[in-house]
């Protein structure tokens, strides 16, 4: 999952493990998440796939729901918008990618009201129902720890514990702020 910057190392790990990928995909469309995705195609000729794309050996369109076969275990494909229009996260059994949706102690930056209100339903009706023993692995080492649990974020991220979303909102604008009154590096 976003195999950016040096995608041949990522694909060369696999192999000494003696894996062998099945599917790549990018979590949104943003450079830092697809910059790789060239050199991944002409390393190995699968296409990264993105929200909308089809994935050409199971024809799967990858929207909200989709689920890939992986061996004994299926890839399901959640559409999480607000970020960006197009962000999925991807769920194999317990551990979920989150992208830029959500990290430890925080969740991914919006650019509009409306890209907030999107984000606020992505995680609280999308993410924030899964297990709470779902394990957590975002996009970006952002927290105090590289990783978290469903569970953990539920208890403990500033922005999932806002009573409504008026609340949500306001804790995106005045994060600065929150971060400097509570220690938050």
């Amino acid at each position: 999952v976003d195999p950016s910057y040096i995608p041949a190392d990522i694909i060369q790990f696999a192999k000494d493990k003696g894996f062998r990928i099945e599917y790549f995909f990018s979590t949104h469309g943003h450079s830092d998440h697809i910059d790789g995705n060239a050199e991944v195609e002409r390393i190995t000729g699968k296409r990264v796939l993105l929200f909308g794309d089809v994935e050409p050996a199971t024809n799967t369109k990858i929207v909200d729901g989709a689920t890939l076969p992986l061996g004994e275990l299926d890839v399901k494909i959640i559409h999480t918008p607000g970020h960006t229009e197009d962000h999925v996260c991807i769920l194999v059994e317990d551990a979920l990618i989150t992208g830029d949706t959500l990290f430890v102690g925080k969740v991914g930056g919006t650019w509009s009201e409306a890209d907030s209100d999107l984000e606020y339903v992505s995680l609280h009706e999308k993410l924030m129902t899964l297990p709470s023993e779902t394990r957590v692995f975002p996009g970006h080492d952002y927290g105090v720890t590289p990783t978290s649990t469903i569970g953990y974020e539920k208890e403990t991220n500033p922005f999932i514990i806002q009573p409504d979303l008026e609340s949500f909102k306001y804790l995106k604008a005045n994060w600065a702020a929150y971060k400097v009154e509570h220690g938050i590096k």
